[in-house]
């Protein structure tokens, strides 16, 4: 089934993601968030010792710099991310993607039903593509800014639990199942049984 603009007559709901209502899911990519965040420092840590963020050395000028460098490049993160979410939205389906923020998370939407394929690869676009784009500054930046692109970096993969939670779920979901992500919920419809 390829992504659609509209849900073909012979598709029923088959289930309901949101994370607004429902507090325990939520609560569980909230976790997987955390988890991720964690593992991430501490196997960075054996690198690149996480004390370097508070290396002073330099002068107290550039130690601001970089927690300033963090919370920017973390807000600038928020809005690529969803931007990269919105060009493979509107890639795969030719319509134009909502955005916006609900207090609690940013979010790209659409109004087109996508196969499963695409909105898999819409799901895990940000991480591919930013994880890369990441990667490579690290290597570049001197050693001091490290932990500041790095950082970033788990703001790309943690911030993406959601999005790696759907991936899995709708992983296992049958090949016909198209997904309607409006931005702050998800429906997944299935064809119906013919008998």
């Amino acid at each position: 089934m390829k992504t659609q603009k509209t849900l073909p007559e012979n598709y029923t709901k088959l289930l309901d993601i949101n994370l607004q209502k429902n507090k325990k899911l939520a609560l569980l990519v909230n976790v997987l968030g955390f988890t991720i965040t964690a593992v991430m420092i501490v196997v960075a840590n054996w690198f690149k010792p996480f004390s370097l963020m508070f290396d002073v050395s330099e002068g107290i000028g550039k130690y601001i710099t970089r927690f300033a460098a963090v919370a920017v490049g973390a807000v600038a993160y928020i809005i690529l991310h969803e931007l990269v979410h919105g060009i493979f939205m509107k890639h795969f389906s030719g319509m134009k993607p909502n955005y916006g923020f609900t207090g609690l998370y940013a979010y790209a939407g659409s109004k087109a039903y996508f196969s499963k394929r695409d909105y898999i690869i819409i799901a895990l676009a940000p991480i591919v593509v930013w994880g890369a784009v990441l990667a490579v500054i690290n290597v570049f930046v001197p050693e001091s800014w490290f932990w500041v692109v790095y950082l970033i970096q788990i703001f790309n993969i943690s911030g993406a639990a959601g999005d790696i939670y759907v991936t899995v779920k709708f992983s296992k979901l049958p090949p016909d199942i198209l997904v309607n992500d409006t931005g702050v919920a998800m429906t997944v419809y299935t064809k119906k049984n013919e008998g």
